[in-house]
């Protein structure tokens, strides 16, 4: 609204006149969208791979910190030898695409390249970003896809412009997990109300793609991975947050439990150590129904030192107080 009324009725994309023949389009808007949504799980699929190699390299050649993030500089180095307008955000090839100024090959190539690219950035642990690459990658889907709907369907297809833009409102929608916001983005870049349904349908459908295979979008996936179910509420990431040595008895206390039984448990492989969290302890307490679980020292070579015991009734305790206060802080 502020850029309206200081700059005018002016976007940033300028499309055609709407038409009813737009209508007739619908089907391929929809195919984009499922085209779109396999494209973004592959850039995150990619990544994932990538880093999971990364790691894998990393510690078999004992790279350090500096070291593992030069070797990718390197590989990237050797892609921007032949693609130099791959590497970094890549607007203007984005931009190209956009104006349809790249063919259907070109497309194509410089798609697949970029996932590479940003698969080797995000596993040098090089800290890029994903949202101007899934713009890149969404521009050039479409861009490819909309060369092969105006040459197939001549009559009835639109411009391979509209086509990409609604490719990269589409990929970057299932890669950030944010269909609707993407979609007023569009909009906003329109003012096209015929290209908003356009967007609509292909990021909804993209979004449902992505879901499919990689069931969250990328930052969910990425959180997940590191522990955090943040999409699960508070209750399912917050017993990470507790410590079992916070919370155990030590060993020997007069509210404690007497060596002999805790023992018995160890010899049963029932106990958590000292670095586990409540995260460990609630399940095991789920699925022994004990009142309390030995806390043991793991050292190396050496048997598990019993040196306290936690109780499932101070564990319950501890996670009803941090809910109640991450409640508080979120209703404060």
């Amino acid at each position: 609204m502020i850029s309206r009324i200081h700059m005018g009725d002016v976007t940033e994309f300028t499309l055609p006149p709407p038409t009813m023949g737009f209508y007739a389009e619908l089907p391929a808007f929809a195919l984009l969208g499922v085209v779109c949504g396999f494209a973004a799980v592959a850039m995150i699929r990619a990544i994932f791979i990538a880093e999971r190699i990364g790691d894998k390299v990393q510690r078999r050649l004992r790279l350090g910190t500096i070291q593992r993030p030069a070797v990718a500089g390197a590989m990237l180095g050797v892609i921007a030898v032949g693609f130099p307008h791959i590497i970094g955000v890549g607007y203007e090839t984005t931009s190209r695409a956009l104006t349809m100024g790249l063919d259907f090959w070109a497309c194509v190539l410089f798609a697949a390249v970029k996932v590479v690219a940003v698969a080797v950035t995000f596993a040098g642990r090089m800290g890029g970003g994903i949202f101007s690459p899934s713009l890149m990658l969404g521009a050039l889907t479409g861009a490819a896809f909309g060369t092969v709907a105006t040459h197939a369907f001549p009559a009835m297809a639109g411009s391979e412009g509209l086509y990409a833009m609604i490719g990269m409102g589409a990929v970057a929608a299932a890669v950030l997990g944010a269909p609707i916001s993407t979609t007023l983005i569009v909009f906003e870049m329109t003012g096209d109300y015929q290209a908003a349904i356009a967007v609509m349908i292909a990021t909804s459908l993209a979004a449902v793609v992505s879901q499919r295979y990689v069931r969250k979008s990328f930052f969910l996936t990425q959180l997940a991975r590191a522990g955090v179910a943040l999409a699960a509420g508070p209750e399912s990431w917050l017993p990470r947050t507790i410590a079992v040595r916070r919370l155990m008895r030590v060993r020997g206390a007069e509210d404690g439990v007497s060596d002999s039984a805790a023992q018995a448990l160890v010899e049963q492989g029932a106990y958590v150590t000292l670095d586990d969290t409540l995260a460990v302890a609630l399940p095991m307490f789920e699925r022994l129904k004990g009142a309390f679980l030995p806390v043991v020292a793991l050292r190396d070579d050496a048997a598990p030192e019993l040196v306290g015991a936690l109780f499932h009734v101070d564990a319950l305790k501890a996670m009803n107080r941090v809910l109640v206060d991450t409640h508080r802080e979120e209703h404060s």
